[in-house]
C-alpha cells in the first residue's frame, strides 16, 4: 500500500451477522438485483474468514435470488455447493432439499417458460453428470420432476424420474416419490399416484406427510372423500398429524358430495388434534351463486 511517506493503518474487514446478509439475499431475489446479490454474498464469505461454511438459509437465499433472476446455471451451481457443506446433514436434508418447500423458487425458474425450459435444464445436468469431476443431483432432479409436473407433463415427469436411475446411476428419494405422486394426481390419475406410493413403501422408503397430503390431494380431485378420509387414517396410524389445510379441503369435498357422515369424520379428527377449522362462509357464497348467462329484470 502506496501511503506517500505518511503513517496509515492496515484496512481492517467488518464482519456481518449472517440473518442481515440472508435479509439482503432475499431482498436481491424480490428486486431483482444481481449486484446486491454479488456484494452480499463476498461480505457474507468475508465475514466468514473460511471458518465455516454459510449456513442452509444463506445458500437458500442465494439459490432463490438466482433463480428470481433467471440466472439457472448459478443456481443449480449454488444448489452443487449447498450439498456439499450441508448434504450430510442427515436430521435435516430430507427438508432442507425439498422441491415443495426450500427448492421451489428453483422450481418455479424451471418451469417459467414450460418445457422449454425444463429440456434446456435437463440436458445441462445431463451434461455436468458426464464431466470431470462428475456433477450428479436427486435434488436438482426432483426440481425437474415438480416443474413437470407444474405444467401438466405427466411424460416429461416420469421419463425424468426413470432417468434419476437409469441414466445418472442414482437412487430416487422421498422427494422424487412425491414429485411423481403430485404429477399423476394433478392430471387426475388418481390409480397410478396410489401405485407410486405402494411401490415406494415395497421398496422401503419411508413416506413423509407430504406423502400423504399427496394422495389425499389425489383422492379429492376425483371426487373420492371417502379414498381420502382412509388415506389420513392411514397417515394418522403412522405417526403423522394432517394438517389444518388437508382437513378443509376434505371437508369442502365432503360438503359439496352432501356426504354428512365423512364430514362428521372430518370434524372428529380436528377435534382429536386440537385443530381450529372455522367457517368458510365466503366460500361457501361463492359456492353457492347460480353463474346463469341471464340479467336481472
Amino acid at each position: 500500500m502506496d501511503c506517500s511517506g505518511r503513517k496509515c493503518k492496515a484496512a481492517f474487514l467488518l464482519s456481518v451477522d449472517e440473518g442481515l446478509i440472508v435479509s439482503a439475499l432475499a431482498t436481491a431475489g424480490r428486486t431483482y438485483n444481481s449486484k446486491l446479490l454479488d456484494v452480499s454474498w463476498a461480505i457474507l464469505r468475508r465475514s466468514l474468514r473460511q471458518k465455516k461454511v454459510p449456513s442452509p438459509e444463506s445458500y437458500l437465499g442465494k439459490i432463490y435470488a438466482h433463480a428470481s433472476l433467471g440466472n439457472l446455471q448459478k443456481a443449480f451451481g449454488t444448489l452443487h455447493e449447498f450439498e456439499g457443506a450441508h448434504g450430510n446433514s442427515i436430521n435435516e436434508a430430507e427438508d432442507l432439499f425439498s422441491p415443495f418447500t426450500t427448492l421451489y423458487p428453483l422450481v418455479l425458474a424451471c418451469s417459467k417458460n414450460g418445457f422449454e425450459t425444463l429440456d434446456s435444464v435437463y440436458y445441462q445436468l445431463e451434461n455436468l453428470s458426464r464431466a470431470d469431476p462428475p456433477y450428479k443431483s436427486v435434488a436438482a432432479l426432483n426440481c425437474i420432476i415438480l416443474g413437470c409436473g407444474n405444467i401438466w407433463d405427466i411424460e416429461r415427469a416420469y421419463q425424468t424420474f426413470d432417468a434419476i436411475s437409469s441414466s445418472f446411476g442414482l437412487t430416487p428419494d422421498i422427494h422424487s416419490y412425491n414429485a411423481l405422486i403430485y404429477a399423476f394426481g394433478k392430471l387426475k390419475k388418481t390409480f397410478e399416484a396410489s401405485r407410486v406410493f405402494e411401490h415406494m413403501v415395497s421398496l422401503g422408503v419411508k413416506p413423509n406427510a407430504k406423502s400423504y397430503s399427496l394422495l389425499v390431494d389425489a383422492h379429492l380431485i376425483n371426487r373420492d372423500q371417502k379414498a381420502a378420509l382412509s388415506a389420513i387414517d392411514e397417515m394418522v396410524n403412522t405417526g403423522f398429524v394432517p394438517s389444518k389445510e388437508t382437513l378443509k379441503k376434505v371437508r369442502r369435498r365432503c360438503i359439496r358430495e352432501m356426504d354428512y357422515v365423512c364430514d362428521d369424520q372430518v370434524e372428529s379428527l380436528a377435534k382429536k388434534f386440537r385443530i381450529r377449522m372455522g367457517t368458510e362462509n365466503r366460500r361457501g357464497m361463492l359456492f353457492d351463486l347460480d353463474y346463469g348467462t341471464e340479467y336481472a329484470s
